[in-house]
């Protein structure tokens, strides 16, 4: 199993730099890092990283293509991968921070996805690109340099089946935010696998990967508790899908889930905090990873077992601790004992 560390670039350039550093040093496989409409630029930011690390690859997770021209994201992914000396992987989505601000409107995302990924790999291989699609075009163009890694890896994030369902029929990789549970980890599977099927590919050749927020600590109340907000804007906002949650019971009821529907994007968990009640630890589970050390590895394994490939982890501090500790605490004991239970035959394990 892979380990990928998730920013985002609100942070200090030289905080996240510290960031890719410490995740390159202590053994994580990605640094992954948000394109999120107003910090810092996703590209220049993951420059500066990249002047940190020597081993992980480095990319968006994600960038979109409405408020980024496919070309132009073959473009910066290409020039990235020239600073990394091929350590790259891009991640794509249909988008949704600053959308509301540009006054952008997803047209097809699905569909939009599918395309974007076509022509930012014929681009990224050379090829003079002229391209009329259902959401993209592109008159006849070719990038003016050579990237030293044509064959980028390319993830596709999505919560629903048509995105997942296209990670299958285009992606190296499938990611799946909040996807924490092995039931919903198998529908997950289950619409990649059909989007490759469908396009005649293999689905074993794609990897799963759980997007998840992660808080690790001593006490694993404490650690639910961190997440608590996060996973009550989550449920309360509705913009993200879950194919398993309903018939799990994981639902905040829908006059809580009316108090806030006047919020935008932006707003942050504050102003979910009045519904922490309605969010048990069985809730924050289903969504998240918190807990002790040693609760998380059990969580982890299950998620291996039920087919991910890779966890984003993207670390909340614990009570009195800084995001570091979780970092490290993932990298050192959760993912080194979980690779061990995932190597072993099952029936080789002693309860």
């Amino acid at each position: 199993m892979r380990i990928g560390l998730l920013a985002l670039a609100r942070d200090p350039l030289a905080r996240l730099g510290e960031l890719a550093a410490l995740a390159d040093a202590v053994g994580y496989d990605d640094f992954w890092m948000a394109d999120e409409r107003f910090f810092r630029d996703v590209y220049v930011s993951l420059t500066h990283c990249a002047r940190h690390t020597r081993r992980m690859r480095l990319g968006p997770c994600v960038t979109d293509p409405y408020s980024r021209h496919p070309a132009l994201t073959a473009m910066a992914i290409g020039t990235l991968a020239e600073v990394c000396e091929g350590r790259v992987a891009l991640g794509l989505g249909a988008g949704i921070s600053g959308f509301a601000e540009l006054g952008i409107t997803r047209v097809k995302p699905a569909q939009a996805i599918r395309e974007a990924v076509e022509v930012i790999r014929r681009l990224l291989a050379g090829d003079s690109v002229d391209y009329r699609g259902e959401v993209i075009g592109l008159a006849r163009t070719r990038l003016g340099f050579a990237p030293p890694a044509p064959a980028i890896p390319i993830y596709v994030a999505s919560n629903g089946p048509l995105g997942q369902r296209v990670a299958g029929a285009v992606g190296d990789g499938a990611i799946m935010e909040g996807c924490a549970t092995p039931d919903e980890v198998r529908t997950f599977a289950h619409e990649v696998s059909r989007g490759a099927a469908a396009a005649g590919r293999d689905p074993a050749r794609i990897i799963l990967v759980a997007r998840l927020n992660a808080c690790i600590a001593p006490d694993g109340r404490r650690a639910r508790d961190v997440l608590r907000p996060h996973v009550a804007r989550t449920l309360a906002a509705g913009r993200l899908r879950y194919a398993t949650l309903d018939a799990q019971g994981i639902a905040l009821p829908a006059a809580a889930r009316a108090s806030v529907a006047h919020l935008g994007y932006e707003p942050g968990v504050t102003p979910y905090l009045h519904l922490l009640p309605l969010v048990p630890d069985r809730f924050v589970d289903a969504l998240s990873l918190a807990g002790t050390a040693e609760e998380v590895v059990e969580r982890v394994i299950a998620l291996g077992r039920a087919g991910i490939g890779e966890i984003i982890l993207h670390p909340l501090a614990p009570p009195a601790r800084g995001i570091d500790d979780t970092i490290r605490s993932f990298a050192a004991v959760v993912a080194p004992a979980a690779r061990r239970a995932l190597a072993r035959p099952r029936s080789s394990e002693v309860s």
